[in-house]
Order: structure tokens, then C-alpha cells, then sequence
């Protein structure tokens, strides 16, 4: 999605030589103009598939999911809340994913009551590096007996091996911008 890259390139920080920092514009400080055009781009992406819901991890990943659930006529947006939040219950699903992020290992549930077997779930999320997300929100699925329709990401750390596993697995995976590496505090994105 040019208008996305466009703003990585533009507003977009490279630490090291593997965090984007992009809190200007996706994951703190949001333009609603941009996420919203994400999303479409996301379902233009998935035009082909029902979608009964779309599914996040908690925070980062709320905004993208709901301008996508908007794009698809207003479906149901699903977060996975990270470890011991008291009003979930205890009737959950479960998965332990370790964050690239915040370098620790979450435990993400999902209340059973919002997950029926059966239904199609697309997976939405800010970011994939290493893929751990994907597979924790995967297994969730798979627990509850949905069909996952594919997932899509704001951007890809094409430089980090999640992407391509999950496609080996045979999940779709839709990236709006994959960035290849950052040099130098220069952040190099793969052309489309």
C-alpha cells in the first residue's frame, strides 16, 4: 500500500537493525485518514472470503482491526487480552505468545462465548516479526473450531522469519508494507 509506505518512509524511525518505530501514525499516536484506507486495503485483499470476524491481540493491533471489521460491513472485532485480566473469566481459550516487543512471553485468552465453532475469522494485526502472534491467535482458533480465513498485517519485518513460515504452514498472509532491513537508521522497504 503506497500511501502506508509512503508514511514509514516519511515519519518512520529505524532503531538498530530490526525495530520500525512507527508510533506517529499506527501504534500511539493514530491517523484515523490512513487506518481507515488500511482497512480497505485489507478487505480488497480478502474480497474473496467470508469474513464472520476479525481477531487482534491487545493493543497494538485494535486500530487496524477495527477499520478492517468497518470494511467488511461491520463485523465483530475480537481482541486477545495478554495474561490475567479479571473480567475475562476463566472459560477461555488460550495460547502462550512471546512478544518481540516487550521481550517476555504472554499469555493471550479469548472468552469461549465469542468464538463459535465454525465461524470464518480473519486475523488482523500491526505488525509481524517472528510470527509468534499469528501462531498463538492460530491455535486459539483452531481450539475453538473456527475456520481462519487468512491474516494481514500493517507491516511485515520481511527480515525476520514469520511471514514466510506462516505461509509454509499454508496460512494466507496479507502485509500492507514489508520493510527488508534497516541501515544506518535508514528503514528499506521491499517494492511492491
Amino acid at each position: 500500500m503506497q500511501e502506508l509506505s509512503n508514511a514509514i518512509l516519511r515519519d518512520g524511525i529505524g532503531l538498530g537493525t530490526d525495530v520500525v518505530k512507527v508510533d506517529s501514525f499506527l501504534n500511539h499516536r493514530i491517523d484515523t485518514g490512513l487506518l481507515t484506507r488500511m482497512g480497505e486495503a485489507v478487505r480488497e485483499a480478502f474480497a474473496d472470503e467470508q469474513v464472520d470476524c476479525v481477531l487482534t491481540v491487545e493493543a497494538s493491533g485494535i486500530a487496524l482491526a477495527l477499520t478492517t471489521a468497518q470494511a467488511f460491513g461491520n463485523v465483530p472485532v475480537i481482541f486477545a487480552k495478554k495474561s490475567g485480566h479479571i473480567n475475562v473469566g476463566s472459560d477461555v481459550y488460550s495460547a502462550r505468545v512471546y512478544s518481540f516487543t516487550h521481550q517476555r512471553e504472554n499469555l493471550i485468552t479469548v472468552s469461549r462465548r465469542h468464538l463459535q465453532k465454525g465461524m470464518r475469522v480473519l486475523i488482523v494485526d500491526d505488525f509481524l516479526a517472528n510470527g509468534e502472534a499469528m501462531r498463538g491467535l492460530t491455535d486459539i482458533l483452531r481450539q475453538a473450531e473456527c475456520v481462519t480465513v487468512g491474516a494481514a498485517v500493517a507491516i511485515e519485518k520481511g527480515f525476520q522469519p514469520g511471514g514466510q513460515k506462516l505461509r509454509e504452514e499454508g496460512l494466507k498472509v496479507v502485509a500492507l508494507a514489508t520493510v527488508d532491513a534497516i541501515r544506518d537508521g535508514q528503514i528499506i522497504l521491499r517494492e511492491a
